[in-house]
């Protein structure tokens, strides 16, 4: 895959700076994968694509003041968001400390003043309201939202990257919210909030 000409085909808006943060990112990710073992995304084909699953729906969110990524792991989706997303201030919730502490490298290296790096299970977090909350392969849906109940209002918008069992998913237990579901080859992202 060539990443900066995916991106430019879906006519996705990024920042001047993106790529080459996420070339900094990537050159990171491997020096660190290889003592702590961060991600299973071990080559750049593999990683390219982690990296445009988590940007692509740029192409359809609406503009956000803050975002919380549960359980971002080595920086996806939350990290690759805030890379596109400057103007929004993304926190990302990671209790594993190697994790935590690579995200907050990333941070530092980087410079990025719109990202906090919370080192804690989400339960664990002081209550706070956001615009958004994210999450990609942490834990079925349902228990997705008990988890962000003290994180969100009525106007808190909700991004999950699931695969094909999506469809079970909003069976079991969201159906009552308003949903989509924006479907690509390789990914099925569940949005849930009011007016989306």
């Amino acid at each position: 895959m060539d990443l900066k000409a995916t991106l430019a085909q879906d006519n996705i808006d990024l920042p001047d700076d993106f790529f080459y943060n996420v070339q900094k990112y990537k050159e990171h990710l491997y020096k660190w994968n290889k003592i702590h073992n961060l991600t299973g995304a071990k080559d750049n084909e593999t990683l390219d694509s982690f990296i445009y699953d988590a940007i692509f729906p740029l192409s359809f969110l609406p503009s956000l003041n803050s975002l919380m990524d549960i359980g971002t792991g080595a920086g996806f989706p939350g990290m690759i968001l805030a890379f596109g997303l400057p103007n929004t201030h993304v926190t990302l919730v990671e209790p594993l400390m190697k994790r935590a502490s690579f995200l907050q490298f990333i941070k530092a290296d980087l410079k990025l003043k719109n990202v906090t790096v919370v080192k804690k299970r989400v339960e664990q977090m002081e209550p706070k309201i956001f615009d958004m909350i994210t999450s990609r392969a942490v834990t079925e849906t349902k228990m997705l939202l008990k988890l962000s109940e003290n994180f969100r209002d009525e106007k808190t918008k909700f991004l999950f990257y699931k695969g094909e069992k999506v469809f079970d998913e909003v069976e079991d237990g969201v159906k009552d919210m308003q949903h989509k579901i924006i479907e690509t080859d390789n990914r099925h992202y569940l949005l849930l909030g009011e007016n989306i």
